[in-house]
C-alpha cells in the first residue's frame, strides 16, 4: 500500500506550490484553521460527530449496495471508529504535508475496497448537512442551505462523472489501439517487474509457442523453456544490459515451445527504473526461425558443392583443420582422386550427363567411406577423402581400392552402359611428427598414378616433390626458351619398305629443348607448352624452321623428300591457322607437297567448322596430312572420309607385340589393310626389331620409322645419314 501511495502522490503532483495554490483558490486563511481548531475543542461538537457517524451507517444500511459493503457487527464498529477519528482530524489539522498525506491514504483505502466516487462524495454531503444542523439547528435558512449543498454535490458528482467517464474512453481508446497494434504485430510482447518477478506475456507472445494464454507469471515460466545451452548467454545479455553494458537488450536464442520442439526468436528490451529505485524491463519477442533456418541453408550452400551434397573445399578445408587439431595418436591419410578420361563423357554426352555421372561416382566413393571418414568434391572430376583414426598407413590403400572396384562396375545412364575409372593419389596428413600439405602432396601422388596408366592408386613419396619442384623449374625456364634460342629440332627418319633394302623418303621434325647444356625430354615440356597455350608461338616456330630446313634439302638435290611435323590441337583452333600457313611456304619457299601436317585421332573429336575450313585449306595448297596414333582414341571411322587425309600411322602400341602377339598381329593387319582400302598410305611406328620390320614387309605397308631404323637425328647427323644411304631421288 505504501508503494501505491508514492505512485499516486507523483501522479496527482501534489508538491507544496501546487498544494498552497489550492489553499489560495479556496480562500484559505489563519483564520480558517484558528475557527476549527476551537471548534474540535467544543465537546458538543463532537458529540454531533459521533452521532452523524451512528447516522451514516443506518442511512447506507437503507441502500443494498452500500450495505453489502459493510460486513460483520465487529468490523462495521471498525469502521465507524476509523470514521470518527477522520472526522475529527478534519477540525484539528494540522492541515500539513501529513494531512495531505493521510487524506490520499484515506482515499486508496476506499478505492480497494471498491467504494464507488458518488458515495464517497455522498457521505460528505451528509456530513455537512449533519454538522449545518449541529451549527445553526433546525431554521428555514439552515434548511435552505442544506438543499443548496445537496444540488452542489449533485452537479459536483454530474461533473466528476463527466471528467472519470472521458478519461476512461480516452483510456479505453489508447488500449484499443494497443491491442490491434499488438494483434497487427507478429511479435510477442512482455513485461518484467525484475525486483518481484512478476513478468506478463501478451497472448501473441504465448500463440508464438503454441501456448495456452499465460497473462500474469514469472520469469520462470520464461527462463525454462530456453534452451539449456542458450540460457547462460540469455542471463548473460540481460545482466549486461542492466548493468549498463549495453544501450538495449537484444539477443537470439531458441525457446521450445508447446510441442517440445525449439524455434528461435529475437528478444528485444529496455531496461527502467521504478520510483523505489527498481528494475523494469520491458520489449518483444520475434519469431526468426525462417530466418535462421534460410541462414543455415545459405552455411550448407556455402560449404557444400551444389551438384553431389559433399563438401566444397571450404569445408574440406575445416575439415582438414579439425582433424589437424585432434590429439595425435593413429594414423590420418588424404585420397586425392581424379576421373579418368571423364571429360570424354561431357564432349560426347553432354555436361548434364556428365553431372549424372558425377552424382553417382559421388555415392560410389562415399560407399567406400568408413563410419568418420569425409568426401568432398574438390571441383569438376576430382574428389577429395579425408580418412582419420587409421590402425595404420596400408588401411588408406585399403579404401582406395575399393573405390577403384566400386567404380569399374558398369555404369547404367539411360540405355547407355558406361565404363569409368579414377586415378588416385595417397597422403598422410602428418609425416616424420611434422604437418605435410596433404592435398598437395596427394595431388602430385595422382599425377604420378596417371604417368602409370590410370584405374590405379598411387603413395607420395619425397622424390614427388623433387620432380615437381624441378618441373616448376623448367615451366618457369619454358616461358623465355623460344626468346633464347634453345629449342632445336630433330629428324627421325621415314623408310619405304616396299623394297628388298629400306629407303630413306621423309623424315618427322621433332622439338627438343636444350636447356642449361641438356636436352630435356619432350614427355617434360610438350604438356606445359600445351597449358599454356605457348605451344601456338612455339608450333609456328617449329613449322617455319622445318619448313626452311625442308627447302634447304631441296636445293641440295633431294626433292622428293618430305618432312612432317605435328600440329597442336590449340594451333588448329587459330583463326588466322590458314594465313600462318601460307605466310611460311611464301616466305621458306617450301614445296607444298613435301610438307606432312599430322595430326592425332583425338583432334579430330574436336570436330569444328573451323577445324575442318584449315584442314581443308592446308589440303587444297597441296600439304598432305597424316592421322597420327591411328587405333589409341575414340573416333569413328566416318572421321577418315569426312577429312581430307592422305596417311594413316599404325601407333607403336600395335607394333610392339607383333609378330608374336596375335591380337597385336590381328590389329595391325586390320588398320594396315583399313588404310589401304581408303587409298591412304599407311606408315608404322616404333619399329624396334628386324622381325616387326619384316611382319609390316608382309603385309604391304609402305613405310616405317623407328629405333631400329633410325633414332632422330639432329640436322647435322642426318646430313651425313642422307649421304650415306640415299634419299628418293638418288
Amino acid at each position: 500500500m505504501e508503494d501505491q501511495l508514492t505512485a499516486v502522490l507523483q501522479r496527482v503532483g501534489l508538491d507544496l506550490e501546487r498544494i498552497l495554490t489550492r489553499k489560495r483558490f479556496l480562500q484559505w486563511q489563519a483564520a480558517d484553521r484558528e475557527r476549527l481548531g476551537r471548534a474540535a475543542n467544543d465537546p458538543a461538537l463532537t458529540a454531533g460527530q459521533a452521532r452523524f457517524v451512528e447516522r451514516l451507517y443506518d442511512h447506507l444500511a437503507e441502500f443494498a449496495e452500500a450495505s453489502a459493503r459493510l460486513g460483520p457487527p465487529a468490523s462495521l464498529e471498525r469502521l465507524k471508529h476509523s470514521q470518527l477519528s477522520y472526522y475529527q482530524r478534519l477540525l484539528s489539522g494540522p492541515y500539513d504535508r501529513d494531512y495531505v498525506r493521510d487524506r490520499l491514504l484515506v482515499g486508496l483505502v476506499h478505492e480497494r475496497a471498491g467504494i464507488d466516487l458518488e458515495w464517497y462524495l455522498g457521505a460528505y454531503r451528509l456530513y455537512l448537512g449533519h454538522m449545518l444542523e449541529q451549527l445553526f439547528g433546525e431554521d428555514e435558512r439552515s434548511a435552505l442551505f442544506g438543499s443548496l449543498l445537496k444540488i452542489v454535490f449533485f452537479d459536483m458528482i454530474l461533473a466528476i462523472d463527466t471528467y472519470v467517464a472521458a478519461q476512461r474512453q480516452a483510456l479505453e481508446d489508447s488500449e484499443a489501439r494497443l491491442a490491434r497494434a499488438l494483434r497487427g504485430t507478429e511479435d510477442g510482447i512482455w513485461d518484467w517487474n525484475v525486483e518481484y518477478d512478476r513478468l506478463y506475456v501478451s497472448e501473441r507472445w504465448t500463440q508464438m509457442l503454441g501456448l495456452a494464454p499465460l497473462g500474469s507469471g514469472h520469469s520462470r515460466d520464461w527462463f525454462e523453456r530456453v534452451h539449456p545451452d542458450d540460457l547462460p548467454l540469455l542471463r548473460d545479455a540481460i545482466g549486461r544490459h542492466l548493468n549498463g553494458e549495453s544501450a538495449s537488450l537484444a539477443h537470439e536464442y531458441r525457446i521450445r515451445g508447446g510441442g517440445d520442439d525449439y524455434l528461435w526468436v529475437l528478444v528485444r528490451g529496455v531496461a527502467e527504473r521504478d520510483g523505489h529505485g527498481g528494475w523494469h524491463l520491458a520489449g518483444s519477442q520475434t519469431d526468426i526461425s525462417a530466418r535462421k533456418a534460410a541462414e543455415a541453408g545459405l552455411r550448407h550452400a556455402a560449404r557444400h558443392d551444389a551438384l553431389t551434397g559433399l563438401a566444397n573445399r571450404l569445408h574440406l578445408e575445416e575439415l582438414l583443420q579439425a582433424v589437424r587439431r585432434r590429439p595425435r595418436g593413429r594414423d590420418s591419410a588424404l585420397l586425392f582422386i581424379d576421373l579418368d578420361r571423364f571429360k570424354l563423357i561431357n564432349d560426347s554426352l553432354g555436361h548434364n550427363a556428365g553431372d549424372q555421372v558425377l552424382v553417382i561416382v559421388a555415392q560410389r566413393l562415399a560407399s567406400c567411406l568408413r563410419a568418420g571418414d569425409h568426401l568432398a568434391r574438390f571441383g569438376g572430376d576430382e574428389f577429395v577423402a579425408l580418412l582419420g583414426d587409421l590402425a595404420c598407413a596400408a588401411d588408406a590403400e585399403r579404401v582406395a581400392q575399393r573405390m577403384l572396384v566400386a567404380l569399374r562396375q558398369p555404369l547404367q545412364l539411360g540405355e547407355r552402359t558406361l565404363s569409368v575409372s579414377a586415378s588416385i593419389g595417397i597422403a598422410p596428413l602428418m609425416r616424420d611428427g611434422q604437418p605435410l600439405d596433404a592435398l598437395q602432396a596427394a595431388d602430385l601422388a595422382l599425377y604420378r598414378a596417371k604417368l602409370a596408366g590410370k584405374d590405379q592408386f598411387a603413395l607420395y613419396s619425397d622424390n614427388l616433390q623433387v620432380s615437381a619442384t624441378r618441373q616448376l623449374e623448367l615451366e618457369s625456364a619454358l616461358a623465355q626458351a623460344l626468346a633464347r634460342e634453345e629449342f632445336v629440332l630433330h629428324y627421325q627418319p621415314v623408310w619405304a619398305i616396299d623394297g628388298a633394302r629400306p629407303r630413306l623418303v621423309g623424315t618427322e621434325a621433332l622439338l627438343r629443348w636444350r636447356h642449361d647444356g641438356e636436352l630435356v625430354a619432350p614427355a617434360e615440356f610438350i604438356a606445359a607448352l600445351e597449358e599454356s597455350r605457348e605451344i601456338v608461338r612455339v608450333g609456328e616456330w617449329v613449322l617455319r624452321q622445318a619448313c626452311q630446313q625442308l627447302r634447304r634439302w631441296q636445293e641440295q638435290g633431294h626433292a622428293a623428300l618430305h618432312c612432317a611435323v605435328n600440329l597442336s590441337i590449340r594451333q588448329l583452333q587459330q583463326c588466322d591457322f590458314c594465313a600462318m600457313l601460307n605466310a611460311v611456304l611464301e616466305q621458306t619457299g617450301a614445296a607444298p607437297g613435301s610438307l606432312v601436317l599430322e595430326i592425332t585421332e583425338t583432334l579430330l573429336m574436336q570436330d569444328s567448322e573451323l577445324l575442318q575450313r584449315n584442314l581443308r585449306h592446308a589440303a587444297e595448297l597441296g600439304v598432305r596430312l597424316a592421322l597420327d596414333d591411328f587405333g589409341t582414341g575414340y573416333s569413328s571411322l566416318g572421321y577418315l572420309r569426312r577429312f581430307p587425309l592422305h596417311i594413316l600411322k599404325v601407333d607403336r602400341s600395335f607394333i610392339a607385340g607383333a609378330p608374336r602377339d596375335a591380337d597385336a598381329v590381328l590389329l595391325s593387319r586390320a588398320i594396315i589393310g583399313l588404310g589401304q582400302s581408303l587409298g591412304l598410305q599407311v606408315i608404322a611406328e616404333g619399329v624396334e626389331h628386324a622381325e616387326q620390320l619384316q611382319f609390316l614387309r608382309e603385309q604391304g605397308c609402305d613405310c616405317a620409322q623407328g629405333y631400329f631404323l633410325a633414332r632422330p637425328l639432329p640436322v647435322e647427323e642426318l646430313h651425313e645419314l642422307l649421304g650415306a644411304r640415299g634419299g628418293s631421288g638418288h
